[in-house]
């Protein structure tokens, strides 16, 4: 995948917007087979996902167990509806699996299974370990002298879980440089607003505090957003590790969804689901 610290061209962007957008709709699909799903916690990160896979990280088509590709951790696991179309475009996985989603006997369940789908860097579910494993393969690159990086995208609600913050204390610690965390910033988790649950700001002075470097982003601005991320892949003199707060909106794309809280597990009936496919594909994000 190109690296660089240029902000993308126009014709990139498009590209970029075009995955997102192939994101959104295969979720949609696969929900359809599956009868129930995590829609809006896919929406709101759709776009970091695209400028991921499709810019930013080391990675090579058809070969998920590269050693030297970059990892990606998802700590909000139910969000993978939305990797695995991704991992399929990238041949990772075939395509023909996607039709089987969440099917007796399928690979590809309701969160991601390391043992059982190719390109799936850790097996994800239960809230608040993933930075844990993250900064464990970052150092274990470390060791074994490669120069992958890690990339590890947090849910906002996982700010509240104690072992977000000692996984983060040890990698400032140990200056793990090549890990960055996303922290999807959409406001909401199962039970409401975040920061009615339990509130987590000021995040950026947080994590300033255990020792990051914090940058702060749109996380529906794929320009911005692919910047940022290709800059920090590319920074080999940064001493220590970063968090990027990609402030999103749950469910964005479709409308009714941005604005209903409720939508985090759910099911659209056909029509429905053609409505919001058709709203996806009439708007630009």
């Amino acid at each position: 995948m190109r690296l660089g610290q240029d902000a993308p061209a126009s014709g990139e962007i498009a590209m970029l917007r075009d995955k997102a957008r192939h994101i959104r709709l295969e979720t949609i699909r696969l929900i359809e087979i599956a009868k129930v799903g995590h829609y809006s916690s896919v929406f709101s990160c759709a776009e970091i996902f695209a400028a991921l896979y499709y810019d930013v990280m080391r990675l090579r088509r058809g070969e998920p167990h590269w050693p030297d590709r970059d990892r990606f951790l998802m700590g909000k696991g139910h969000a993978a509806v939305g990797l695995f179309p991704v991992l399929a475009d990238l041949d990772f996985i075939g395509r023909d699996m996607l039709d089987g989603y969440t099917r007796l006997g399928s690979p590809l369940g309701d969160h991601p299974d390391m043992t059982k789908v190719p390109g799936v860097d850790f097996s994800s579910g239960s809230i608040g370990h993933a930075l844990s494993n993250g900064v464990g393969m970052a150092l274990g690159g470390r060791m074994s002298g490669r120069d992958f990086n890690v990339f590890v995208m947090l849910g906002d609600g996982e700010m509240q879980e104690g072992q977000v913050w000692e996984a983060a204390l040890f990698a400032a610690h140990n200056r793990l440089s090549r890990l960055v965390a996303i922290v999807d910033r959409n406001g909401y988790q199962l039970d409401g607003k975040v920061d009615d649950v339990m509130g987590v700001e000021s995040l950026p002075d947080k994590w300033r505090a255990f020792g990051w470097e914090v940058h702060e982003v749109d996380g529906h601005n794929l320009s911005a957003l692919t910047a940022l991320l290709r800059r920090l892949r590319a920074d080999d003199a940064r001493a220590r590790p970063a968090c990027v707060i990609a402030r999103t909106i749950k469910g964005k794309g479709v409308s009714y969804m941005e604005t209903e809280p409720g939508w985090h597990l759910g099911y659209l009936a056909p029509q429905d689901a053609q409505s919001a496919a058709d709203e996806i594909l009439s708007r630009e994000i």
